[in-house]
């Protein structure tokens, strides 16, 4: 019988970065890859899972009446630990930063399960900014056996917080195999309103601008800034159409209705399937986004990103001119989109700073370093990763 690997995701993001690390154990001979879906968000993690033939292996089931995180974390907790005792896995995977990586990784931790935490070391130093998400990854840290850095720069950061070099291994990050693997098949439009504005867009010779919105610290005024600022983009670019998926959140959706319901050029979406997501980039002038997972999967594609928060850790993007962070200000937000716009500035698609989409293969050769199961092929321990560009940062700034 293979040894287990507990793969624990909650949440779209953490199912679209872990499934390329599930393909990649699929054939191990001694590991095995087991997908524990904690039920954070019902239905999305699902949806974003299948399009790699993936689902999950089991779905906890927690009570939620308040919404809240406490509420979130206390169910979580022992749902898990229960999994983990009856499993009995040799390692735990968790991902980035949510209240399913958190608790996933306390049960592991306590059940004394090797933790491994993939998207390891992004930092922004600021417990509020995101919040909770800074604290949770800190706290991960702090217990965690394997680090799986995606980045040069992430690795630093853990080395400064003084984690064992020998636990950290840079691999780049997987939703660069993940964009990759989607892209490569070319799968049609599901959603019928994004497939109705492709053909808009391609008949009147138009440009598709990419909007996605949905972090906490964003509620309220500073989405409504974003959103006035949206308006105002669509008035002064008439060849612009934009789409903006909107969060299943019901205050955010709400607030998003209130906003651009009804505008012409502008078209709210229910949430993408993930192919969908990938074909809204690639067709993208200039995405505006508070999303991290976007800030990595763009420059894939050659197009440039605004960042509609404070502070980033993906700090690679805007080192490399792939992402300028303009906050929820609308006059810093159109001043990066009315130059991005009139120059029809892009980004070298071919460097992208956050990895080759060879992630996956190195992750699976850290489980295998960190288990004694030594069965993966030789793979670059280091991925080649751009660190600077000053080319497209020298156009949007003058």
């Amino acid at each position: 019988m293979r040894n287990e690997v507990l793969l624990l995701v909650g949440t779209r993001p953490e199912a679209l970065k872990v499934a390329p690390v599930a393909l990649a154990l699929r054939g191990h001979p001694r590991l095995r890859p087991v997908i524990v879906h904690s039920g954070q968000h019902a239905g999305m993690v699902e949806q974003a899972l299948a399009p790699f033939g993936l689902t999950p292996d089991e779905t906890l089931s927690v009570d939620r009446h308040a919404g809240d995180v406490a509420e979130l974390v206390a169910g979580l907790l022992p749902a898990f630990d229960a999994v983990i005792a009856r499993r009995a896995p040799a390692a735990v995977m968790v991902h980035g930063d949510t209240a399913t990586t958190l608790t996933g990784a306390l049960a592991a931790f306590w059940r004394r399960v090797p933790v491994a935490h993939l998207e390891a070391g992004l930092r922004t130093g600021d417990l509020a900014h995101p919040f909770p998400e800074e604290a949770n990854r800190q706290l991960v840290a702090r217990i965690a056996a394997l680090h799986l850095a995606p980045t040069p720069g992430a690795a630093a950061a853990l080395r400064a917080e003084s984690v064992p070099a020998e636990s950290i291994v840079v691999t780049g990050n997987t939703v660069v195999d993940a964009v990759q693997h989607i892209a490569a098949a070319e799968l049609p439009a599901i959603d019928p309103t994004l497939a109705e504005v492709e053909r808009e867009v391609e008949a009147t010779g138009g440009r598709l601008v990419l909007v996605t919105v949905h972090r906490r610290e964003s509620w309220g005024t500073p989405l409504d800034e974003v959103l006035h600022a949206v308006r105002t983009m669509v008035e002064r670019h008439p060849d612009v159409r934009v789409v903006l998926p909107a969060h299943p959140n019901p205050d955010v959706r709400a607030q998003v209705t209130r906003a651009l319901a009804g505008r012409p050029r502008i078209t709210v979406t229910e949430p993408l399937d993930y192919s969908d997501l990938v074909r809204a980039l690639r067709r993208a002038a200039l995405v505006l986004t508070d999303s991290g997972g976007i800030q990595e999967e763009a420059p894939s594609f050659g197009v440039p990103v605004l960042v509609a928060r404070d502070t980033t850790e993906r700090t690679e993007a805007i080192d490399a001119g792939c992402a300028w962070l303009v906050g929820t200000d609308p006059t810093r937000i159109l001043d990066g989109a009315d130059r991005i716009l009139t120059t029809n500035l892009r980004v070298p698609a071919d460097q992208n700073p956050f990895g080759d989409g060879r992630a996956a293969h190195r992750v699976r050769a850290a489980l295998d370093r960190l288990l004694g199961t030594g069965d993966s092929p030789e793979v670059p321990r280091t991925p080649v990763l751009l660190t600077t560009s000053t080319e497209a940062s020298a156009q949007l700034s003058h």
